[in-house]
């Protein structure tokens, strides 16, 4: 859906200047200087002003312009058995009773029985290091809910560091759309004596580069940087919902109840069902 919106854009921008009766040749001739100019100083500024792993977040960030979110109703409804599922073996047999799965999660037959869950490796370890320290005998609510509170804000400003870099490159590339635009005028006043239809042209060209740097900015890198920031977003969604239940958890809920104070906070098109979480929760087996 991203990627047939691009192309509108194109097909109504040039579409509509092509209907108004604007010639293209002059954009075409220019554009491969003025895409040199303009988007080749702002990606070595990209560079200059971020990490290497902020970088290769941001390669990675791209893929939301296939899968704008990280996870799905099905994910969540994993998610929300895994829970459950340990909160019912705390409930029966104790906090001890998950040392076995929490020092070795690959191996644990607990989470193998939710595949997805058990290759995010970072949600694995996030939810693992909080089970250790209730386990080892600190299970106070509002330390814990303040704990995680500190883990997760950290977790948000990583994730959405990739589409602030990107949002700081949009914003610099209409004023590198003036800086080509601005060389452009130097190189007309070189050649002013030049009769008026040529320097005409010259003009044309420079003003490319504005319109370039407008146009991409505002049609392309700004939307993709909005695009990367609620992929991010949707991720850390999924380590609220753990705080959630865990909390709830913690402060004396039935371990159904938990999981359902997790479902209410997730958006609407990925919340299951009271229903379809009972249903679900109901066909589990007895953890072990």
């Amino acid at each position: 859906m991203k990627l047939i919106a691009f192309a509108m854009i194109f097909v109504c921008v040039f579409g509509g200047y092509i209907l108004a009766g604007g010639k293209m040749g002059i954009i075409i001739k220019a554009t491969p200087v003025e895409l040199l100019i303009i988007m080749g100083a702002s990606l070595c500024a990209f560079v200059i002003s971020n990490t290497g792993h902020v970088i290769k977040d941001c390669i990675k960030y791209l893929s939301c312009l296939i899968k704008p979110e990280t996870y799905n109703k099905k994910s969540y409804q994993e998610l929300l058995s895994v829970l459950f599922q340990i909160f019912k073996l705390a409930r029966t047999k104790g906090w001890l009773a998950l040392e076995a799965h929490i020092e070795n999660p690959d191996d644990s037959a607990l989470f193998t029985e939710f595949p997805e869950f058990s290759k995010n490796h970072h949600a694995v370890t996030f939810l693992c290091d909080y089970l250790r320290i209730i386990s080892l005998g600190n299970d106070n609510p509002h330390e814990i809910e303040a704990l995680m509170d500190a883990e997760i804000e950290t977790i948000e400003h990583e994730k959405m560091h990739p589409s602030h870099a990107v949002q700081t490159m949009a914003d610099g590339i209409p004023a590198l759309g003036i800086v080509a635009a601005v060389l452009g005028i130097i190189k007309t006043m070189a050649s002013i004596t030049e009769p008026p239809e040529v320097l005409g042209k010259m003009i044309g060209s420079a003003l490319v580069g504005t319109f370039l740097g407008v146009f991409l900015s505002y049609a392309f890198v700004g939307p993709i940087s909005m695009a990367m920031g609620a992929k991010g977003e949707s991720e850390v969604q999924y380590y609220k919902a753990i705080r959630i239940a865990l909390i709830a958890f913690l402060n004396g809920s039935a371990p159904q109840v938990a999981v359902d104070f997790a479902r209410k906070y997730l958006p609407h098109h990925l919340q299951p069902s009271f229903l379809e979480l009972e249903e679900i929760l109901n066909e589990l087996p007895a953890p072990t």
